[in-house]
């Protein structure tokens, strides 16, 4: 986007994901002068939009291929669906994101800051039943019940979190899960973190999440005209504050001396900077930093950390029933025969909404995902039940949803949010054992989950800066 200075700067992020994107434009606005790399064409990490008029089969499939998927099924063939121009006029996310908390989230209260805010489709959650569904999930009757569970909750303090941290769902459910209760504990942990297995989702997490949700103007959001806006907001900001961004530029090394950051070497330049924040998984930090210059059980911890995973459907469609447009719905598909048993997942008919901008005049998209393990999202045999289950629920939903199918399309990942919250996969701090180099993104301890923690994860590092 701009000439590279080979000058020593104040700041240097690596990756123009919603994490490097949001630290970017709180930084500028302080004053740094930040400069962000960004190995891809296009800013948004893995929540960015791709564009179906200019979209290419073997773009499409290089795209995936950078964020850990493949498209295991499509309804034609993919190569039909590029040879007749089907996808022309759509925009497809990469995968399947909703922010939790609507026009009241993170998000929103950040780009407000700036005078920037995106607009925001939003829509309470249903819940799927066989051939019925309750839309909102919980009732008046239902609130009311569990209204003291709510408010104590909402008004319990960081330290009560942190007692509840290492207490695996489970347990909580045992102890507290009755009727309608248990059922919101065994789905919204689930959905909040994307994991199945109850046995991994910590307590404290979970309710930090479910809180934040609850303080929001309703439970889920999704920007008009594809997560893209998102990023393409953000790093408008960057640039209204002096912020260069430079598309296309991977950090092949981060310079390290006397555990001190230098700066980076990008292409065959050295470029100085007195702090190097990255947004790249975590995972893969070492790829381009020396492992020599951290401590082993660092660099071990890092090393084994693990991702979610999920199989996402796109179906395009000529008609859907009004009363579900502008609505998401929740299901829970029972002894599912994968890691934590039953399995979790969503539909979501915001994105048919016309006003979304996703599909073109009298067609609509819906999205959908089901959650699963990375492995899972590895197995042709695993992959294959849980298409059936979310064509099931959709099914559910619109007994003759085939009937109005213009096509279909099932990404998978098998790294969906950068590191799993959960108890035995402990993310790590934003400060690293290293001087001036941090972590950002939604790898790293802060609260929420997804887009809301990476959001959350440059706002602690803006305070930490701050007091330096």
């Amino acid at each position: 986007m701009s000439d590279i200075k080979n000058a020593a700067g104040d700041i240097c992020i690596i990756g123009a994901g919603i994490g490097g994107l949001t630290t970017g434009a709180l930084l500028t606005r302080q004053g740094y002068n930040v400069e962000i790399f960004e190995k891809e064409p296009i800013v948004g990490g893995r929540a960015l939009s791709l564009n179906g008029n200019a979209l290419t089969f073997e773009t499409y499939n290089n795209v995936l291929s950078q964020f850990h998927m493949n498209i295991p099924f499509s309804e034609p063939n993919m190569e039909t669906i590029f040879d007749k121009k089907m996808l022309a006029g759509y925009t497809l996310d990469l995968g399947f994101h909703t922010i939790g908390g609507g026009v009241g989230s993170n998000l929103e209260r950040v780009l407000s800051e700036f005078g920037e805010p995106v607009e925001m489709l939003e829509s309470k959650v249903g819940l799927i039943k066989n051939s019925d569904f309750d839309f909102p999930f919980l009732s008046t009757g239902d609130k009311i019940k569990i209204l003291p569970r709510i408010l104590q909750l909402l008004f319990s303090g960081e330290s009560t979190m942190r007692k509840l941290d290492d207490i695996p769902m489970t347990e909580t459910i045992n102890k507290y899960g009755k009727s309608k209760m248990k059922l919101i504990l065994e789905i919204f942990s689930r959905a909040i973190t994307t994991v199945n297995n109850l046995d991994r989702i910590s307590t404290g997490d979970a309710f930090r999440a479910q809180k934040n949700l609850l303080n929001g103007s309703k439970p889920v959001g999704y920007p008009r005209h594809g997560l893209q806006r998102v990023s393409q907001t953000l790093a408008h900001i960057v640039k209204r504050y002096g912020g260069e961004i430079h598309l296309n530029h991977p950090v092949d090394k981060i310079i390290i001396d006397n555990n001190k950051i230098v700066g980076v070497v990008v292409g065959d330049e050295e470029h100085f900077f007195k702090t190097v924040i990255t947004n790249i998984p975590v995972q893969n930090l070492f790829f381009i930093a020396d492992e020599k210059h951290f401590p082993t059980e660092y660099v071990r911890t890092l090393k084994t950390l693990t991702g979610t995973g999920s199989l996402c459907a796109y179906y395009s469609l000529n008609k859907i029933d009004p009363q579900l447009l502008g609505k998401s719905f929740l299901f829970i598909e029972r002894n599912a025969g994968l890691a934590g048993n039953d399995a979790v997942g969503m539909i979501d008919f915001m994105a048919a909404l016309p006003e979304s901008g996703l599909a073109p005049t009298s067609h609509q998209l819906v999205q959908a995902y089901i959650i699963c393990s990375p492995d899972e999202a590895q197995s042709g045999k695993k992959l294959d039940e849980l298409k059936n289950m979310l064509d099931t629920n959709l099914e559910n939903l619109m007994p003759a949803f085939r009937s109005h199918l213009q096509w279909s399309i099932y990404p998978a990942v098998w790294h969906l949010d950068g590191v799993a919250k959960t108890i035995d996969n402990k993310k790590p701090e934003i400060q690293t054992p290293i001087d001036n180099l941090y972590l950002v993104g939604d790898c790293v301890k802060s609260p929420d989950i997804g887009i809301n923690c990476a959001i959350n994860s440059a706002k602690t590092l803006q305070a930490i800066l701050a007091r330096e």
